[in-house]
């Protein structure tokens, strides 16, 4: 029998690895085979990603989308680290940390997610804005409220990708700007959304057309200078006047990952088995935008999306097996469902599809709040925020 020594470290505090890291704690352990938890992220707060628009927009504020990790986790046995990770050093089962030194470990979780990539596009990384988290998007609002105080006669803004964030963005910039905006989204297939369903895109296009929101299909970035965009439709270079430029696209892993002695996927992911555990070392499991599934028999689990989804219902089963190979029980390999997909398409607007249903309007907009609010990872959250959501409009009529 395992002894209570186990230390199991969690690495990056997104959707795979905080809902990994409350499971773990949630899940009945003996004395004498309760582990030490322990959760690492560079940032104090954990990230809502799908409702980042709405932060942008005004609709919900910042203490909404992006709770503290103290909050989180002070009812729990979790231990939190906020600290950039140096060093995974698998040799000798340790984490080395900027502030906090070196952590040992029994097992480790890889739940890093992916980083932001330019695409060595020459004058994207100095003139761009990039959309992936709390940073980037009080980045955008403020940015938005300089161009709005300048009181141009447009405001000029180019979305580089059309898939889920780009046409996301897209609907709330042009309903929020109003006339004044002059919205495009540059992709360079033929369509936008790719891998949406036929409905979710055919709802997605009408909202765009709506709102005015210009698409420039088969088309792709050829530099970037300070007040102006290089597009390149097939080989014609065509230069496009910008106020600000935002990159939805290019999505690569963290160094940390590309530099372990682990079989890599070509995108530098780990490669994990169906239990989510690295091929090399059973004691390690890696998650999320993280990890790639090798060479599974599961027609589920081909293709499927980076999305928060995935890292929830990964979540689940990397803290059972985790418990199981602590408790000397069988592990559970994973298992996706999908379960639709949901996008707003500007304020009081969305579109919605799974198991069945098909909705868009208020309507869908009122139950993607509704499933996000119960997805939010702790019960005080949900009824802190549902509270906020209700009194809300009221605060609005007396000012």
């Amino acid at each position: 029998m395992t002894n209570s020594k186990e230390k199991i470290c969690i690495l990056g505090g997104g959707f795979g690895g905080l809902y990994t890291a409350l499971r773990l704690s949630q899940l009945p352990w003996a004395m004498e085979t309760k582990p030490e938890i322990i959760l690492i992220d560079q940032g104090d707060r954990c990230v809502f990603t799908p409702l980042l628009y709405e932060m942008v927009t005004g609709e919900m504020e910042s203490w909404e989308i992006a709770p503290p990790f103290s909050e989180l986790l002070k009812d729990t046995n979790i231990n939190f680290y906020q600290d950039e990770i140096t060093e995974i050093d698998l040799n000798h089962d340790q984490i080395k940390l900027r502030q906090n030194g070196n952590l040992d470990y029994t097992k480790l979780v890889i739940a890093l997610g992916g980083i932001s990539s330019d695409f060595q596009i020459k004058g994207v990384k100095e003139n761009a804005l990039y959309f992936r988290n709390l940073t980037d998007a009080e980045k955008l609002k403020n940015k938005l409220r300089l161009l709005e105080k300048s009181n141009p006669e447009k405001i000029r803004i180019a979305i580089i990708g059309g898939g889920y964030t780009g046409v996301e963005l897209a609907c709330k910039l042009a309903e929020q700007l109003g006339k004044k905006g002059r919205i495009r989204i540059i992709e360079k297939g033929d369509k936008i959304l790719k891998n949406a369903d036929s409905y979710n895109r055919k709802i997605a296009e009408k909202a765009l057309r709506e709102r005015g929101v210009w698409l420039d299909l088969e088309t792709e970035i050829e530099s970037r200078q300070e007040d102006q965009i290089n597009l390149d439709y097939k080989g014609k270079i065509d230069p496009i006047p910008v106020d600000l430029l935002l990159w939805t696209v290019g999505s690569q892993v963290s160094p940390l990952i590309k530099d372990l002695p682990l079989s890599h996927h070509h995108s530098g992911q780990l490669l994990i088995n169906n239990y989510l555990q690295v091929l090399e070392n059973e004691q390690i499991f890696a998650l999320g935008d993280s990890s790639f599934l090798e060479d599974t028999k599961d027609n589920s689990l081909k293709n499927i999306p980076p999305t928060a989804q995935v890292a929830l219902q990964q979540a689940d089963y990397c803290a059972w097996n985790i418990w199981a190979t602590i408790n000397q029980k069988p592990l559970l390999p994973f298992r996706y469902y999908n379960l639709g997909e949901m996008m707003t398409l500007g304020i009081n607007n969305a579109s919605l599809s799974g198991l069945g249903i098909q909705l868009d309007g208020l309507f869908a907009h009122l139950t993607r709040r509704l499933i996000y609010l119960y997805r939010f990872p702790t019960w005080q959250h949900q009824l802190n925020v549902g509270i906020n959501w209700l009194i809300k409009p009221l605060k609005i009529q007396n000012l």
